[in-house]
């Protein structure tokens, strides 16, 4: 779907849940704030959502849904996402346990479950175990091979719609040796159990995602027919990995949602509130907190969008792709987060102030991205297992090497190029040191440097001109990185692999892809998004946010480039517009005054 076509249909969605700030409206932020405290499942907002056919972008149309590309569900749910990341959640959670079967179902099994859920079926993802967490290969749950097909036999914990699921993707132990190739999927509806054979477990309180079912079930000799196992016997290990690498990638779209939120209720009290005889927004300290906290978001925009379009233009780099943005946009935007709460002020601790009352919500719902479907932990260990290949092709790649991977970068970072039919069962679960971004990084930075010489704007000239310089020092940062890899490896023998040094230098391995995706969307995308993108003060902000996570003390803006990222800022907060590089038109309204 092209950037028209996805900008109208979200517009569409913005149109039929309204306003947030309206009570009257179908998902208002009063109703969010109501399940919230009473952790009460969001069932009627859910059900409006699949009435409106949101799922449907979700589900393969070859099997009766409506998705083409992963990015349209993507946008849609984080529309979502900005008004309840709770109900956006709950949807997902069915994407993510479906995957087992999108990526290895036969077309019967496929076609029977896009009906279940295109009639109101809700599925569960029964990976994790209550003793295991993310060591998955130590889970315990057996599956006995039997006479026409298994018994299941095993406890799953902190299953998020475990309890209100029909169906549960179960991993389970077809081996009893274990191993890689000792675990099988298995949709085991629960509907078609014994009762009683099916037990829930508690429901678990939360901090945040407080109206979510998170819970999880106990099977005791459950038998579940052969034709309920997904894909081949043994095959679990992989689905449950490839499957990870889609919701790392599309669990950041509620990130996103929650920040849009935080930013704009921000915005709404800085250009209302006036204290010591000028507008909040107008103290200079307040308004590089402003501007500085929009370049994160800008930043997070860039490198998710890139990391949900991989999963089709280059499915072998997804293991890079999503660890990175797994990574690096929850981490970011908590510090986003921060930054907001002191221009906020008191105001987001007023649980029952009818416009601001939603701030902490988005502030808890954020923390959650962090674990969801792979932590931090997780995600930096497999950017290091491949950081050696990634940086050699960094620092070593010739120019014809360049060239072949920005044709590759230009599927991924132009969002009106046509991207092939999704296959996940390509998303390989390494890239071999593959990372297209990053090696096609200085072919982009040339062509950002055309675009400043041809922009007819001064000062816009002199802002891309130097973003493009700030590029060239970050990308300077990749020899640095692999010298300092190179010393701990002389230092550290065959055990750098689980140093907490090689952790360190994953982290800024993952700033710098998100820079160097700033650079790629800015110069990929620039006649998609429409006049005004990219706007070169905010990407010099943007890329100054990434280096000072590198170089905390180096400041390269001034003044004059925070005033324009604050009138860009403003004008899609009275458009009002998303808060992204994408063209895409939100039903919101500031308070009335205080």
């Amino acid at each position: 779907m092209n950037a028209g076509k996805l900008a109208s249909l979200a517009g569409e969605l913005e149109d039929y849940l309204g306003d947030p700030h309206d009570d009257r409206s179908r998902m208002p932020f009063a109703r969010v704030l109501e399940h919230d405290e009473r952790e009460q499942y969001p069932h009627g907002m859910v059900s409006l959502l699949q009435d409106w056919g949101l799922h449907h972008y979700c589900l393969p149309e070859r099997w009766g849904g409506r998705a083409g590309d992963v990015e349209v569900g993507f946008q849609l749910v984080r529309l979502v996402a900005r008004r309840d990341p709770t109900t956006a959640t709950a949807l997902m959670i069915t994407n993510v346990a479906f995957m087992p079967t999108w990526i290895a179902a036969t077309d019967e099994q496929g076609r029977a479950a896009v009906d279940a859920i295109n009639h109101g079926g809700r599925m569960a993802w029964g990976l994790t175990e209550r003793e295991h967490g993310s060591d998955i290969l130590a889970n315990e749950m057996r599956a006995e091979k039997v006479p026409g097909g298994y018994v299941l036999t095993g406890e799953k914990w902190l299953i998020g719609n475990a309890t209100v699921a029909d169906v549960v993707s179960v991993q389970a132990r077809t081996d009893p040796r274990g191993g890689p190739g000792g675990w099988s999927v298995f949709a085991v509806d629960k509907r078609r159990c014994p009762a009683g054979s099916v037990m829930p477990l508690p429901a678990e309180r939360l901090h945040g995602l407080r109206a979510i079912d998170m819970s999880g079930i106990r099977l005791d000799g459950v038998f579940v027919p052969e034709e309920c196992r997904i894909g081949a016997e043994g095959q679990g290990l992989e689905l449950a990995l490839q499957g990870a690498q889609v919701a790392r990638t599309v669990i950041c779209a509620i990130a996103l949602g929650a920040v849009d939120t935080a930013l704009r209720v921000t915005l709404d009290f800085a250009e209302q509130r006036s204290i010591f005889g000028r507008k909040v927004a107008d103290i200079p300290y307040s308004r590089r907190q402003l501007a500085e906290s929009f370049a994160d978001l800008m930043v997070a925009d860039a490198v998710s969008t890139a990391a949900v379009r991989s999963l089709q233009a280059v499915p072998e780099q997804a293991s890079v792709f999503s660890s990175v943005v797994k990574y690096f946009v929850p981490t970011l935007l908590d510090r986003t987060m921060a930054q907001l709460s002191v221009v906020l002020g008191a105001r987001q601790y007023l649980r029952a102030h009818p416009h601001y009352g939603v701030y902490q919500k988005m502030l808890r719902d954020l923390l959650a991205v962090h674990f969801v479907d792979g932590n931090t932990v997780v995600n930096l260990k497999s950017v290091g297992a491949q950081l050696d290949g990634l940086l050699a092709a960094a620092v070593s790649a010739d120019d014809a090497t360049r060239a072949e991977a920005a044709e590759r970068a230009s599927g991924v970072y132009d969002a009106d190029a046509p991207l092939p039919v999704w296959e996940p069962h390509r998303q390989l679960l390494v890239s071999r040191g593959r990372d297209d971004t990053v090696v096609s990084l200085p072919v982009a930075v040339e062509r950002l440097r055309t675009m400043a010489a041809r922009h007819g704007d001064r000062r816009q000239r002199e802002w891309l001109g130097r973003a493009a310089d700030l590029a060239v020092r970050l990308s300077g940062e990749f020899a640095r990185l692999r010298a300092e890899l190179d010393l701990l490896k002389r230092a550290q023998g065959r055990g750098y692999g689980a140093s907490a040094e090689l952790f360190r230098l994953a982290e800024r391995y993952c700033a710098l892809h998100a820079a160097a995706a700033s650079v790629q969307l800015a110069v990929g995308s620039a006649r998609v998004f429409g006049e005004g993108f990219p706007d070169g003060a905010v990407l010099l902000l943007s890329l100054e946010r990434v280096w000072r996570l590198l170089h905390p003390t180096e400041t390269v803006t001034d003044p004059e480039v925070v005033d324009r990222v604050m009138e860009v800022l403003r004008d899609l907060h009275t458009a009002p517009r998303l808060f992204s590089a994408r063209p895409v038109p939100v039903r919101a309204s500031a308070p009335g005054p205080e």
